[in-house]
């Protein structure tokens, strides 16, 4: 019994061991490599939500209150944008450009006026003028971006992103302010569960929001990811 225990029980004794400790150290290891992974793709969607917030913002004075919002303001809304033709800094340009507002005193060429002059190929002005163009040939123009996905929380079967605005007197200044928030239990969902109640433990006690969460509209933070 003793040889049989030290040749054949003792050693599969010691692999269950090895193997227990192997998977223990593992676990919280493939844990926060696929939470990378997972928030790496929230994280992007995050920064959509922003850049689009952003061009809202800049056009109506208020960030938009729901994504439905967002979603139509890409698909159908323009943006004013000033374009600058020719450089301000070339001598000659700007020469050639007075010679030709000179040579129409009588009828004050407008900058419009130079940019008609320009499409027919004067090429050699220099003048701003702003332009309407839309919103989706503007903004996140990547081949894997996808408007009618904005809502949709990653990895979650079908979840939704949180987001508010609202607007704010800080310091007796109307603020307009949003946040929109990726809770880990949602992005999280399907891993490992203990390790996504201690993750969330975590945050709490440090109280901070467990999850993504981009902008604020509590304390105002310039529209920074809380990953940032």
């Amino acid at each position: 019994m003793r040889k049989l225990f030290t040749l054949v029980i003792l050693p599969i004794i010691i692999i269950l061991l090895g193997y227990l400790i192997v998977k223990g150290v593992m676990k919280p290891i493939k844990f926060n490599e696929e939470r990378a992974a997972r928030e790496a793709v929230a994280i992007q969607k995050l920064k959509d939500i922003r850049d689009l917030q952003v061009a809202y913002k800049n056009k109506y004075g208020k960030f938009a209150s729901t994504l439905d919002s967002l979603a139509n303001f890409y698909k159908n809304d323009k943006m004013v944008i000033n374009m600058q033709i020719g450089s301000v800094n070339d001598s000659v340009m700007v020469a050639h450009t007075e010679a030709v507002r000179n040579a129409n005193k009588k009828n004050k060429l407008t900058d419009k006026d130079l940019y008609e002059l320009y499409k027919k190929g004067d090429h050699n002005l220099v003048f701003s003028i702003k332009s309407e163009i839309p919103v989706k040939d503007t903004l996140l123009k990547r081949e894997d971006f996808n408007i009618d996905q904005l809502a949709d929380i990653p990895f979650s079967n079908g979840k939704k992103i949180e987001m508010k605005s609202i607007v704010k007197q800080v310091s007796g200044v109307d603020v307009p302010l949003f946040e929109a928030c990726i809770p880990f239990n949602d992005l999280l969902v399907g891993m490992d569960h203990q390790q996504l109640v201690n993750l969330n433990s975590e945050k709490e006690k440090l109280n901070k929001y467990p999850g993504l969460k981009v902008g604020s509209i509590e304390n105002p933070n310039n529209n920074a990811g809380n990953w940032e």
